[in-house]
């Protein structure tokens, strides 16, 4: 048995991983037009604020384990079709030599790509995005230039607001934009949002919400960043958007979800019964929604892969949906979210209701101690969790895992009334804030 792997990065390394490591029969090829492979993204802020000494650490395996393990992997590789009737992948190496790769299964690890609005300057230098560890390397270049003063941040959401706050680390004047009213919109409602808006803006970093990129201005270079509302000088833009699935090598052969992301079923399987999607190029269940939808994270990404190979290898293995989780940590000011928040769940059609609960950590004759918010979302009729954020300078993260199990099992908020939640004051408070937010609740 012989599949191809087309993507290189966290889905097509589990896919491979899993069938290397446990079907001997099967033959593995991977193909990835990169240099590299396995670069953690969600450390490249991290690296670009200087807040890690250096990016090599955010590499987790390379192309020698693979082989090691007999797998065929050829990197730096661009795939220019796939024959879906003849199982033929046709491919073209950086030389420009053109080579076949007949497959009995294909799963496509093809990722996401950067949304990039075509518009009037966008084609000057220094207007980047941040997706490839080469995109880091050309943001870190560019921050690294004392020349480059003013950084135009393009996108609130958890990758801009990274960015920013690393740009912000290296004493440049960072100014941040979205058209929502708010940072972090598609994942945390206002009285979350506004608070990190608030963390932002005492940091130094100039918000910009409301406010739509219009064009780009310079001769060579950009100068300056043009929206709906004024004209702002800057010596590197930084687009951060958004993503879309990379869905070019199967969109006129597989089904398609609205956003172009490969449908597939809980085994990962296309359509097409010899094709398999993974990561971000695929749909995945959310089981918040109950529905089919687009989620693009590692997390998922990692998972996924792991389904698909299991049941090309023979094991039967059905995915079991997932929540999106997520958090976010800026200036010591930490969230925490899962499932859907109340703006998402009404955007979606549902009628929700939430439950609000502010306190402290633990009780107030702790010297460490710091307030603690948490927002519990539940369906106004069947009364399930379906999302819950949490904020704090405490790392209050665990606590969102047991909301991810809570919203997969159909856990509902009165359920989470007399939960046992153990009491110690170096942990928590007697009254803890889980059981007072769902003791809050209609």
């Amino acid at each position: 048995m012989k599949t191809v792997i087309i993507g290189a990065n966290h889905a097509g390394i589990a896919a491979a991983n899993t069938l290397l490591d446990n079907y001997p029969d099967q033959k593995v090829v991977m193909l990835d037009q990169n240099t590299n492979l396995s670069y953690l993204g969600c450390g490249t802020a991290l690296w670009v604020g200087r807040q890690i000494d250096s990016y090599e650490n955010l590499f987790y395996t390379d192309k020698s384990a693979f082989e090691a393990k007999g797998a065929v992997i050829r990197m730096e590789t661009t795939v220019e079709k796939v024959d879906f009737e003849k199982k033929i992948v046709f491919c073209r190496t950086k030389d420009g030599a053109s080579f076949e790769e007949n497959y009995d299964k294909l799963i496509l690890a093809t990722g996401s790509l950067p949304i990039a609005p075509t518009l009037p300057g966008s084609d000057l230098k220094g207007i980047s995005f941040l997706k490839l560890f080469q995109d880091g390397q050309n943001v870190d270049r560019q921050i690294s230039d004392p020349n480059v003063k003013d950084v135009a941040v393009i996108g609130a959401g958890y990758i801009g607001v990274e960015i920013a706050e690393a740009a912000k680390r290296r004493g440049k004047n960072v100014r941040l934009f979205d058209v929502a009213p708010t940072s972090l919109a598609s994942y945390y409602d206002p009285w979350f949002a506004e608070d990190m808006d608030k963390n932002l803006a005492a940091h130094g970093i100039e918000l910009h919400y409301g406010e739509r990129a219009t064009a780009y201005k310079g001769t060579e270079h950009v100068e300056a960043v043009v929206t709906d509302k004024g004209e702002y000088k800057t010596d590197l833009v930084i687009n951060a958007i958004g993503f879309l699935p990379n869905n070019a090598l199967g969109k006129d052969h597989l089904e398609c979800f609205r956003n172009g992301a490969y449908k597939v079923d809980k085994h990962q399987k296309t359509s097409d019964p010899d094709v398999y999607a993974v990561g971000d190029c695929a749909t995945i269940y959310s089981n918040a929604l109950r529905a089919e939808t687009y989620i693009a994270l590692a997390t998922n990404a990692v998972r996924t892969g792991i389904i698909a190979a299991h049941n090309i290898g023979g094991t039967t293995l059905d995915a079991i949906g997932v929540q999106g989780s997520n958090g976010i940590s800026i200036f010591g000011y930490n969230m925490v979210s899962t499932g859907l928040s109340v703006a998402a769940a009404q955007k979606n059609n549902m009628s929700v209701e939430y439950t609000d609960y502010e306190d402290l950590q633990r009780p107030g004759f702790m010297k460490e101690n710091a307030k603690v918010k948490i927002r519990i979302v539940y369906e106004s009729d069947s009364r399930r969790i379906v999302g819950a954020q949490m904020a704090s300078t405490e790392d209050i993260s665990m606590g969102i895992h047991m909301f991810s199990l809570a919203i997969e099992e159909g856990v509902t908020i009165d359920k989470l009334k007399l939960l046992d939640i153990f009491f110690l004051p170096h942990f928590n408070q007697p009254y803890n804030y889980i059981t007072m937010a769902a003791l809050s609740a209609k």
